[in-house]
């Protein structure tokens, strides 16, 4: 079989990456376009992190079909002899009835169609780039991986929402996503820390979205994001967790439902507090103290998150940190782990300023590491079993 193309696209940018098919999945090339709705900046880099291709599109808001024809030619450069076999999507929201990944046929999209409403604003940029690859490369297999499927591990009363019944019929039910990001740790963990895969752990994806999951011997049986992405934890610029009744207080004050929604996806969370950035990095290097309100607040959230999950989980062995800020903040992996000390959590700060592997001291009641993510791996795992089964 031939390589694999993994595409991971977010409300603003794909992440995309070329892998060898079969069982050790070694990547060729992978990289990013950010910007896509304003000034699109392609950016690649090969196996060994060496740059191999940058492109900037002047004009704003460009359509898909003109972003993918460059990285499609990327991508044939760097196939070598054989034909690429497939490409994998991600798909932020699966829904109720879609776990396994499975072809994208006609069909298949016009199902996905119909889980729009369920999130309106990104599950149109999962499906723009399987209709475009399908106009361009008809005879290119695609596959789709849903972001939701790892929890659909977690018990019913996990993903209950206290309403009525018939909403809960209608679609209306705690989802969470990060998916393809928790199962590839759980993975990862299984190799790593075999022992510590089998008990009861918290991964806490940080990063511009970010949650907690609760594994149970690397299953998934509670998270922090629920119906929408913007529940749980404090984010970049999104919210996190909120009482209800703040929506209908600024519908009462006038904001009409574009405002709201905006101002709760972009417009909140660390950029909201600060006034300052959603960028973690430009936050912990101010010394505005506007800027330290919203870190204690980022911390202090997935500190008392966290402590559900260990309800839920019935206690706790260990902790993973992965993502952007996760893999690479130590400061907030140290004030997280400080705000859990109770749990008898002790961090070895020599090895936190690395971090790599465990981060904890041999004497920590909770194991404490930290694991790379890579949901483009994943997606290409998925994409290439699905395509040699002959799903």
């Amino acid at each position: 079989m031939g390589p694999i193309l993994a595409l991971n696209t977010g409300s603003s940018s794909l992440k995309f990456a070329l892998f060898h098919a079969g069982e050790g999945m070694g990547v060729a090339l992978r990289g990013e376009i950010e910007d896509m709705a304003t000034a699109p900046k392609l950016l690649a880099r090969d196996a060994q992190g060496a740059v191999i291709a940058e492109q900037h599109w002047l004009s704003g808001a460009p359509e898909f079909a003109d972003i993918l024809e460059p990285l499609m030619r990327l991508v044939e450069a760097h196939q070598g002899s054989r034909r690429l076999a497939g490409v994998g999507h991600r798909v932020v929201n699966g829904g109720a009835d879609h776990v396994t990944p499975a072809r994208v046929t006609p069909d298949l999209l016009s199902a996905l169609e119909a889980l729009t409403p369920l999130d309106p604003l990104h599950m149109p940029h999962s499906l723009t780039p399987m209709r475009t690859i399908a106009a361009a490369h008809p005879d290119l297999p695609q596959v789709a991986c849903y972001d939701t499927a790892f929890h659909h591990t977690m018990p019913p009363v996990a993903a209950q929402i206290a309403l009525p019944r018939a909403l809960w019929a209608a679609g209306l039910r705690r989802y969470g996503f990060h998916g393809l990001s928790y199962e590839y740790i759980a993975g990862r963990l299984e190799a790593q820390a075999p022992g510590l895969a089998k008990g009861r752990v918290i991964v806490a994806h940080l990063g511009s979205g970010a949650s907690l999951c609760a594994l149970k011997a690397s299953r998934s049986i509670a998270t922090t994001m629920g119906f929408s992405s913007l529940d749980g934890l404090v984010m970049a610029t999104r919210c996190g967790s909120l009482d209800p009744g703040v929506i209908l207080y600024l519908g009462r004050q006038g904001r009409t439902f574009a405002d709201i929604e905006a101002l709760l996806y972009d417009a909140s969370g660390l950029l909201g507090v600060s006034e300052i950035s959603g960028d973690l990095r430009v936050l912990l290097a101010s010394d505005d103290p506007r800027a330290r309100e919203a870190i204690d607040l980022f911390t202090y959230r997935i500190a008392t998150e966290a402590g559900a999950l260990v309800s839920a989980l019935g206690g706790l062995d260990g902790l993973v940190f992965t993502a952007g800020v996760g893999e690479n903040a130590p400061a907030i992996r140290a004030e997280v782990c400080d705000r859990l000390s109770w749990l008898g959590i002790r961090l070895d700060p020599a090895a936190n300023a690395i971090g790599r592997g465990c981060i904890s001291l041999p004497d920590s009641k909770i194991e404490v590491r930290v694991v790379p993510t890579d949901e483009e791996a994943m997606i290409a795992r998925h994409t290439w079993a699905t395509l040699a089964d002959g799903h």
